[in-house]
């Protein structure tokens, strides 16, 4: 699943950051749309870099701008793919600290996922569950079923069950 590059809304992540200059934002979406195009092809190892140039054309503070939360997004999916745990781990942490991320629950799950990979239990079962319980399993649909049972595995069902979708 990756972020797509229309979706981007170059809102204030401060006061004096309105939008990202025009020329920065039609570049930034130009590169996303071809690191996607590369990713959706199965061509991780090959998009990772083009969604790297995204990232540094935007102004420093990067991680202030909302751009940066759907590059580091599709770099951390794209790592994923490639099966790279610790460098999606580590892309997504630092997604983590930009606009709007903390309730992006696909973040969560791909962070979770990584950390799962890593043997991070705690940190995984975390992450996990901030993707889990505002999407039910829908979120798990794509991925390999062991993501879901093990988040299963440790949440406590509510006295009445799971609801349907969960």
């Amino acid at each position: 699943m990756l972020i797509a590059a229309g979706s981007m809304a170059a809102a204030p992540a401060s006061p004096a950051q309105k939008e990202l200059p025009p020329k920065i934002h039609a570049e930034v979406k130009r590169l996303a749309a071809q690191g996607d195009s590369l990713a959706e092809a199965g061509k991780y190892p090959e998009a990772i870099p083009i969604y790297w140039k995204a990232w540094d054309l935007l102004p420093e503070p990067k991680q202030n701008w909302d751009a940066a939360l759907w590059i580091l997004a599709a770099v951390g999916d794209a790592n994923f793919h490639n099966k790279d745990y610790t460098a999606c781990r580590d892309n997504l942490s630092v997604a983590m600290h930009t606009p709007g991320a903390t309730a992006n629950p696909f973040l969560h799950l791909r962070l979770g996922q990584c950390q799962f990979e890593l043997r991070n239990m705690d940190r995984a079962a975390d992450e996990l569950a901030r993707a889990y319980l505002p999407e039910g399993k829908a979120i798990f649909k794509d991925d390999d079923p062991k993501y879901l049972a093990f988040i299963k595995s440790k949440l406590k069902p509510p006295p009445a069950g799971w609801p349907a979708g969960w």
